[in-house]
């Protein structure tokens, strides 16, 4: 009977060490077929983390204005006796322009004239009948009241006159002549524009808080996106005293030497307006921040010691980090980032801490600190 106890118990345990055994066997190769199939190794892009000196800058958008600027015409109606002058021409102040058909007034004024010539006679052989008392002072004060009469409608008939006579305002650039000759122009009816394009203006807004870092004589550099390679330099030369209840802007007005006349009025400019002294910032691509409402973090590269004889192992860390000013497509760290650092720029959406990296470089994001729009 105990024998037979002996080889039950002897087989119950055989029995239950299998089983054992067994699931410590599972367990220990579930765990290797895991380990085995962990996520393979992420593309992404780096860059380097490295110091940019950044001048402090205004950054604003405005417009080209003439110094003078008018869109010529005559406040008189006629038909175009002459013209005078071509599209394009350089003139100068007083320049005759153009000239209407004034046949009529000429006559009249001619006939006015030689009325207050008579009256001047008059009043010379009056003035000297009255010395020999041959006349009276009545007489000679009539001589003297129609000789004034006479040259005031003189004058009135010669400014009708010269109504029709269309004379440069101030020496500039004419544009493009919108009148031919012989055609009847009614009165307001513009015939050419003209402006003085050197200097010229720029006109744009800054927001009410950098009214303190700008003054007259203040430096700016001025791009047009017609001449993307080229920066034209002026100077502040006047700010607005009164802030635009609307929108907190104030207007600021810049003078830029034109002497090419390349600046035309009416040219959408950017204009920048250098603060304070040079700083030095850690700087990254934009596309390296990844942007949350609780704190703004990027993925550092780390190399991860090698196991079993293996090649060191990239894996990505987060940190958060605390952003400066931006310029372009590029940002500053200010805290969380160190120079030489690694930075991930490209395929964050896919990390985690620890995840295994592999990078390839052969497309990067922008990083142009003055970026612009191109058309593909």
């Amino acid at each position: 009977m105990t024998k037979r106890m002996v080889i039950m118990l002897v087989a119950v345990a055989i029995v239950f060490g299998g089983i054992f055994g067994f699931q410590a066997f599972k367990a220990t190769m579930i765990k290797k077929f895991m380990s085995a199939m962990s996520s393979p190794p992420q593309t992404v892009s780096t860059t380097k983390a490295a110091v940019s000196e950044w001048q402090p800058s205004i950054e604003a958008v405005g417009s080209l204005r003439a110094v003078k600027g008018a869109d010529l015409s005559l406040e008189v109606s006629g038909v175009v006796d002459s013209i005078s002058f071509n599209s394009g021409d350089d003139v100068e102040q007083g320049a005759l322009l153009l000239k209407l058909r004034a046949d009529d007034d000429t006559a009249k004024l001619q006939s006015l004239q030689a009325t207050a010539d008579l009256s001047q006679i008059t009043y010379q052989r009056d003035l000297k009948q009255l010395q020999i008392q041959a006349v009276s002072q009545a007489t000679l004060d009539a001589d003297v009241a129609n000789l004034k009469n006479a040259k005031a409608q003189v004058d009135q008939q010669q400014a009708i006159l010269d109504k029709k006579f269309l004379r440069a305002p101030f020496a500039g650039h004419l544009g493009i002549r919108a009148v031919d000759l012989g055609q009847y122009l009614g009165a307001g009816t513009v015939i050419v524009t003209l402006q003085a394009l050197d200097p010229i203006f720029l006109d744009f807004f800054v927001p009410q808080q950098t009214v303190d870092q700008i003054r007259i004589g203040q430096s700016v550099a001025v791009r047009i996106d017609a001449f993307k390679d080229q920066t034209f330099p002026g100077e502040i030369s006047a700010i607005n005293p009164k802030v635009d209840a609307s929108s907190r802007n104030v207007q600021v007005r810049a003078a830029l030497k034109n002497v090419d006349h390349k600046l035309l009025p009416g040219m959408y400019a950017t204009v920048g307006i250098s603060t304070g002294a040079p700083r030095n910032y850690i700087t990254l691509p934009q596309t390296a921040i990844t942007y949350n409402p609780y704190g703004d973090t990027v993925y550092i590269v780390d190399s991860k010691a090698a196991q079993d004889g293996g090649k060191p192992q990239l894996v990505a860390r987060q940190t958060f980090v605390t952003m400066g000013p931006t310029r372009g497509d590029q940002v500053a760290v200010l805290k969380g980032v160190n120079e030489g650092e690694t930075i991930v720029t490209a395929g964050q959406i896919k990390l985690h801490n620890g995840t295994a990296l592999l990078i390839d470089n052969s497309i990067m994001p922008t990083a142009d600190a003055a970026p612009l729009p191109i058309d593909r």
